[in-house]
């Protein structure tokens, strides 16, 4: 083992201790005794192939020190000592860069050494973990097939500065990524920072809560603009408590390409790949492990079948992760629990809903008793979806609450002009609805058209009426409602036993633009064609 004089200035330190080694050397000494003998060859051994210095008398018990002047050698010399077979002995190993103060000539003291120390001690045994300087300074010369997987800001004991903390990993190593030993209060949650106050929902948010505790997979569905995503995140928070090691935020929105989806999951989790790499799901789960989590996957119904695919995958290899999954459709995973979101109620959270954003738009907005029966009826003629009634409060910079009620006749072209900075699709009202339409096949396309030539609610029989034509035949007609119904573009209902369909306003007056645009007749009244 290197005894040579100790690197001074900037420098890596490896400090290294044997988990629980006092029991183990109580309940198998002999064991102990002789893994020991092995630790110490190997060490003799590593320490000069990475070009490693020990200092003379640093570290107690079964703790070592090792400096290194380079600090890819240092994760070099870390990832070496993890394979090294050394059972019982399983090392906890913290890695940290910095300048270093020397104590006498043969030991170190300082800052770089505490922080090292502190670092190994929230590790757990087979675990390597660096801190946010030695990952910049190795990250792009790691050792072959090695990637890190970002912890997030993590707090060290009597240490001010919280430090970025990152986990190194190799496929020849276990790659469950434990909490680190820390309290509770200090895990780390990922979720999307909310510029706008969440309004109202407190039932749907007992509801969704009530379910996250008795099933691992609830789907949101429902209609764009109907505030899916704002649900989720706010029973994510309330909810957060459940879930020991935290909660993660999968954004799918921008992803376009169904492979990306398990990268998109690996960046919620903090798992980084210098060689630019993407994750797969074995990584992903062999990331996840035993964690108590909750995995929050929003916008999946662009991607359903490698959200569901992937989804499914975590549900069966990590049995302690609960996933909350927004969809305008299901996922169709086994086991799956699926909880349409209304739309709000029009007694008080969208009257709410509407006065908070107005006041955002016009600071001297104020309701009074003809004020709040007019933002009632917007309400009601928006079908109480937030993301209308939020665009309809905009407009108070500029239109009084009748001039507003009064345009609803054209509601596509008054409810545009949204926030700048959020996904396109939700900055008009036409956008949003556009995004759902985009993604039916032909037929549900002609089918939402025309039925939405109906007054009112409709049976299966005058569906058939009016849908039957061209290249839809009657006996598809059962399922492409059923399709509609599950995109959440069509509502069925049960009354005297038979069902009722219906479409909401704002989707009616949609699909008839779209019906319009055609050129089809109305063939309401006409009867079904068969085929």
């Amino acid at each position: 083992m290197s005894t040579t004089v100790l690197p001074t200035g900037t420098v890596t330190l490896l400090m290294a201790d044997v988990e629980g080694s006092t029991r183990s050397w109580e309940v198998q000494p002999e064991a102990m005794a002789a893994a020991m003998s092995g630790l110490d060859r190997s060490l003799s051994e590593l320490v000069d192939v990475h070009r490693g210095v020990c200092p003379t008398a640093q570290g107690e018990g079964d703790s070592f020190v090792i400096a290194f002047t380079r600090a890819s050698d240092a994760v070099a010399c870390a990832l070496a000592l993890q394979q090294a077979v050394l059972a019982p002995i399983r090392l906890r190993i913290g890695l940290h860069s910095g300048e270093i103060q020397l104590r006498d000539q043969g030991n170190y003291m300082g800052q770089t050494i505490n922080r090292a120390a502190r670092l190994r001690d929230i590790a757990v045994g087979g675990q390597t973990l660096m801190s946010g300087t030695t990952s910049d300074l190795a990250g792009e010369s790691l050792p072959e097939d090695a990637w890190l997987i970002d912890l997030g800001r993590h707090p060290l004991r009597d240490i001010t500065r919280p430090e970025r903390v990152s986990q190194l990993c190799h496929p020849s190593l276990s790659i469950n990524v434990p909490p680190l030993r820390a309290d509770r209060d200090d895990v780390l949650h990922w979720r999307p920072v909310q510029l706008t106050s969440f309004v109202g929902r407190s039932c749907e948010l007992a509801e969704i809560a009530k379910l996250l505790a008795e099933c691992r997979l609830l789907t949101l569905t429902g209609a764009g603009g109907v505030g899916k995503t704002r649900l989720a995140v706010a029973a994510a928070d309330h909810t957060a408590e459940l879930f020991e090691d935290g909660v993660r935020c999968v954004e799918l929105a921008a992803v376009t390409d169904p492979d990306m989806v398990p990268q998109a999951v690996a960046q919620a989790l903090g798992l980084s790949d210098p060689r630019g790499r993407c994750a797969t799901p074995d990584v992903l789960t062999r990331t996840i492990g035993d964690r108590r989590l909750l995995l929050v996957v929003d916008n999946c119904e662009h991607l359903l079948d490698a959200a569901a695919a992937l989804v499914g995958e975590i549900l069966r290899s990590c049995p302690n992760v609960t996933v909350l999954a927004t969809s305008r459709e299901p996922l169709a995973v086994g086991g799956e629990q699926v909880w349409r979101v209304p739309s709000m109620s029009l007694d008080d959270d969208a009257v709410a809903l509407f006065t908070e954003r107005a006041q955002r738009a016009r600071a001297e907005f104020v309701l009074d008793t003809h004020a709040t029966e007019v933002v009632r009826e917007i309400c009601r003629r928006l079908d109480g979806m937030p993301l209308a009634i939020e665009l309809a409060a905009s407009r108070v910079r500029a239109l009084t609450l009748d001039e507003i009620i009064g345009s609803l006749h054209d509601r596509f072209r008054l409810l545009t002009g949204g926030c700048r900075t959020v996904a396109r699709r939700q900055q008009t009202l036409k956008a949003c609805i556009d995004w759902s339409y985009t993604l039916l096949n032909e037929h549900e396309k002609a089918v939402l058209r025309r039925v939405s030539v109906v007054p009112g609610g409709f049976d299966m029989h005058t569906a058939r009426t009016v849908a039957v034509g061209g290249d839809v035949c009657a006996f598809q007609v059962v399922d492409l409602l059923m399709s509609l119904v599950d995109k959440s573009l069509l509502s069925a209902e049960t009354r005297c036993g038979r069902t009722r369909y219906r479409l909401s306003e704002t989707m009616r007056q949609y699909a008839r633009d779209r019906h319009a645009e055609t050129g089809e007749p109305d063939l309401l009244g006409v009867s079904p064609l068969r085929c």
